[in-house]
C-alpha cells in the first residue's frame, strides 16, 4: 500500500475484488475519509463483500459490478488501483486497462500483482502484462519482486502515458 501511495483521504479500486480481503486492508488505510471500490464481475463477489465490510463496521467501501471489459468506475476520482492475482483472469486486459484510464485522477498508480506463467497455470508473463498496459496507454513506473520468495510473483506499477 506504501508503493501505491494508499493513505487516509484516498480513493482506491480493488478490481477483482474476489473476497474482499484486500478491500478491507484498503479500507481501514484510507480511514472513513477515503473511499475503496470493490469492483467484481461475479455477482456473487460483491454480495459477499457487502456483508463483509458491513460485518466489519466499514463504511466507505461500495461494491460495483462491472463488466470485463468496462471496471465501471466513476471518472476521475481513483488515487490508486489494484489487480491482485486477477490480471491472468481477464478477459480483454487492454479494453479494461483503456476503460479504467477515464476514472484515474492526475498521478494515479495502477499496480498489478501477479505470478509468471501462461494463463492456464494461473498466471501470466510480466512482459505480456507490460506490454498490454503499454497498448493500453500506461507506462511501467516500478517493479518488484518480493511479493513470495520462490521468484514466481511479481508487483508492476504503471502510470498513465503523459
Amino acid at each position: 500500500m506504501d508503493i501505491l501511495a494508499i493513505t487516509p483521504g484516498k480513493t482506491v479500486a480493488d478490481i477483482g475484488a474476489g473476497s474482499g480481503w484486500f478491500t478491507v486492508r484498503a479500507a481501514r488505510r484510507v480511514t472513513e475519509s477515503g473511499t475503496v471500490f470493490a469492483v467484481d464481475i461475479n455477482p456473487e463477489a460483491t454480495r459477499y463483500i457487502d456483508q463483509r465490510v458491513q460485518k466489519a463496521g466499514l463504511h466507505n467501501v461500495k461494491t460495483i459490478l462491472s463488466k470485463s471489459d468496462d471496471p465501471q468506475l466513476p471518472a476521475n476520482q481513483i488515487d490508486a488501483v489494484l489487480l491482485l492475482k486477477t490480471y491472468h483472469e481477464v478477459d480483454k486486459p487492454v479494453a479494461l486497462l483503456r476503460s479504467l484510464r477515464a476514472s484515474l485522477r492526475p498521478g494515479a498508480k495502477v499496480g498489478v500483482i501477479d505470478r509468471n506463467g501462461n494463463g492456464e497455470n494461473h498466471g501470466v508473463s510480466r512482459d505480456v502484462v507490460i506490454h498490454e498496459a503499454s497498448e493500453a496507454g500506461y507506462a511501467l513506473v516500478s517493479q518488484y519482486d518480493f511479493v513470495k520468495g520462490d521468484g514466481m510473483d511479481y508487483f508492476l506499477v504503471f502510470g498513465v502515458k503523459e
